[in-house]
Order: C-alpha cells, then sequence, then structure tokens
C-alpha cells in the first residue's frame, strides 16, 4: 500500500513540472504565432545566384596531379 502512495506523489510532483512548464511556455510567446509556420512553407525561397568559375575551388585528385607534372 504504500507504494500506491509514492506513486500518487511522484506523479503529482511530474505533473506539476509539467504544468510549470507549459504555463512558462505560454508567458513566454511560443504559441502566439500559430498561423505562420503553415503558410510560410508554401512560398518558395529566393533564387541563390550561380556561382562563378573563378570562385569554385577545384580540390580533386587530377588537379594535385596535373601540377605535380608541370612542376618536374
Amino acid at each position: 500500500m504504500s507504494v500506491i502512495y509514492m506513486l500518487i506523489s511522484i506523479s503529482t510532483i511530474v505533473v506539476g513540472l509539467f504544468l510549470f512548464l507549459y504555463l512558462r511556455a505560454i508567458r513566454s510567446g511560443q504559441y502566439e504565432d500559430v498561423e505562420s509556420p503553415a503558410i510560410r512553407m508554401l512560398f518558395e525561397d529566393e533564387l541563390v545566384p550561380p556561382a562563378r568559375e573563378e570562385d569554385k575551388i577545384d580540390t580533386s585528385y587530377h588537379k594535385d596531379k596535373k601540377e605535380k607534372q608541370t612542376t618536374t
């Protein structure tokens, strides 16, 4: 019977902790805007301009091999 009292007290503490965290989230404004995340996914992202050839870094094995051949 003492186990039931222990489980009731532990569950009451857990419920109180969850209630505290829920009220804290509400007061901080976490649930204020519920519509814009659903709408935001419908819009396309902005286009990223393509990279220039000079900006690309080629670190392939063949480039290193060509550099070694030209130096010898």
